[in-house]
């Protein structure tokens, strides 16, 4: 049975921020970034938040019809930017000011992110956890990467563990080769891959 897969407006936010409160409370990214655990589950869903309205007016989300897996991704130029990207900083304002490990996962992840290329930036993907290991996140992925491969565009990622990393090798991306390596925390894999072109 296939995935049913749409893309998401702004009246399925509700929806997919709580998808991705659910999904990522855990995540070593996120508990390094909240460390402690009553405090995340007050402040968690409001970062995760900023993450979404940024993909829902910039770039597109791709949901699973009945909610259970979402996938954001950014369509990113190439070229560095012209300006500073105050995307940290306003993730810190909104979600948790007095933390400022919410401004530095965005500084460590925006140094390191590649941009002599255009590129399909893949945010994040969540999937629900009573529903893990379906098949559900690789159906979303694999519709974004289809039509990279048809229009000969690389994407990009950073996996949050040693464990997405291989699932992500399984759809052909690579790691760069230099981690994001936060302060007294957890490794994130920055991963890429080259577009697939049909040969003959």
């Amino acid at each position: 049975m296939g995935v049913q897969i749409r893309q998401a407006g702004a009246d399925d936010r509700d929806t997919v921020a709580r998808l991705l409160d659910e999904a990522f409370m855990d995540d070593p990214v996120s508990s390094w970034v909240f460390p402690d655990e009553g405090h995340r589950r007050k402040v968690h869903g409001i970062f995760m938040g900023v993450f979404l309205d940024i993909a829902l007016a910039e770039g597109r989300v791709d949901m699973a019809e009945d909610g259970t897996a979402a996938a954001l991704w950014l369509h990113v130029p190439a070229g560095a930017p012209d300006e500073e990207d105050d995307t940290p900083a306003r993730m810190r304002e909104i979600a948790d000011p007095d933390n400022e490990r919410t401004e530095l996962i965005g500084r460590l992840t925006g140094e390191i992110h590649p941009h002599d290329r255009e590129h399909e930036y893949l945010l994040l993907i969540a999937v629900s956890p009573d529903r893990q290991g379906e098949g559900l996140g690789s159906a979303l992925i694999a519709l974004v990467l289809e039509r990279c491969d048809r229009d000969g565009v690389p994407a990009y990622l950073e996996a949050s563990s040693a464990r997405s990393s291989r699932l992500y090798e399984r759809l052909g991306f690579a790691f760069t080769g230099r981690t994001v390596d936060l302060p007294d925390g957890p490794h994130m894999w920055p991963m890429w891959r080259e577009p697939v072109t049909s040969r003959g």
